[in-house]
């Protein structure tokens, strides 16, 4: 049966809960719009500085001119394109130029439902966007978190529920259905979050992971990727049914900086399938809990974007 990892000790967890955050950075992908520009604010009010890190340097550079009119900390921009891994590794590079250390990796930035697509490194699209370029993303940038004994928030997706992960096809060459790449997706992100915890973990490293889902949140997920009914049901359904972004944003801010957080939790609203409401423990897929396949997950994505993590698995005994 599905379950919760743990027992938090709360059933709402809200933002004005956060402790002040003056000194610390947090990273966010797609901080541009929607669950990241959101949970950019809700930190920066709270006294944090931000780098927002985005496609489309644009975009990036009117909602850094919104964010800093909003919030007590700075904002710095880096631009990154995460279906692009040459890109992934510039943006990485530069960051690591610019600090000594991250308090907050979110992992925030995805798409969904898009048609079937390559990437220039011949991957799925949906499968590079939302999975792969961001384990590279933070397999470069483990060491900034280390230092600033600091947290990797991983924000996956309710539909992870629904399908399990399937290696074989991994890049959803075999009858392309946008749905199922994007179920294997943000199932893979959560699977991802729970092997890097435990490594983690086993090693004593006082740096976690966390995952986080948004529930179902009105944000340019909905229209910039999918097409045809898809589109027209999402157009009609966001504003009858789905919460607004702040509202959705609100268990990736807990994860990245709620004391309440536990290391290697997974936090979401709870009410109507956990598609909105308070946020809490949220409720994991047994087919997401199967340790086998999140090593072999780790495993083959090290062997696709070319990069091995300096945390290796626990040998079995």
């Amino acid at each position: 049966m599905p379950e919760t990892l743990h027992n938090s000790g709360f059933k709402n967890w809200t933002p004005d809960l956060l402790p002040d955050l003056s000194g610390k950075m947090y990273v966010i992908t797609g901080a541009n719009s929607g669950i990241g520009f959101e949970a950019a604010k809700y930190l920066g009010v709270a006294g944090a500085d931000i780098v927002m890190v985005c496609r489309s340097p644009a975009k990036a550079q009117a909602a850094q001119k919104s964010l800093a009119g909003q919030i007590k900390g700075k904002v710095d921009l880096v631009q990154m394109d995460l279906s692009d891994l040459g890109s992934v590794r510039k943006a990485a590079a530069e960051i690591r130029k610019r600090y000594s250390k991250i308090d907050g990796l979110i992992n925030n930035a995805g798409i969904m439902q898009t048609p079937q697509s390559k990437t220039v490194d011949g991957f799925d699209l949906q499968m590079a966007a939302n999975h792969l370029g961001h384990f590279l993303w933070a397999g470069l940038l483990l060491d900034l978190v280390k230092a600033a004994e600091g947290r990797i928030v991983v924000v996956s997706s309710i539909a992870h529920k629904y399908g399990a992960l399937d290696l074989e096809d991994f890049m959803s060459n075999q009858k392309y259905s946008p749905t199922k790449a994007y179920i294997q997706s943000k199932l893979s992100n959560l699977m991802f979050a729970f092997e890097l915890d435990r490594r983690l973990q086993a090693r004593g490293s006082k740096a976690i992971c966390i995952a986080c889902h948004p529930g179902y949140s009105n944000t340019q997920l909905q229209s910039t990727g999918p097409k045809g009914l898809f589109k027209m049901l999402y157009k009609v359904m966001g504003p009858l049914m789905a919460q607004p972004s702040a509202k959705g944003a609100i268990p990736t801010v807990l994860a990245a900086a709620g004391t309440e957080a536990k290391r290697g939790g997974y936090y979401g609203p709870k009410r109507l399938s956990e598609s909105r409401g308070p946020v809490s423990d949220a409720i994991v897929a047994d087919h997401a809990l199967d340790q086998a396949k999140q090593t072999a997950l780790w495993e083959k994505s090290e062997e696709l974007v070319d990069f091995v993590w300096d945390i290796p698995a626990l040998k079995s005994t």
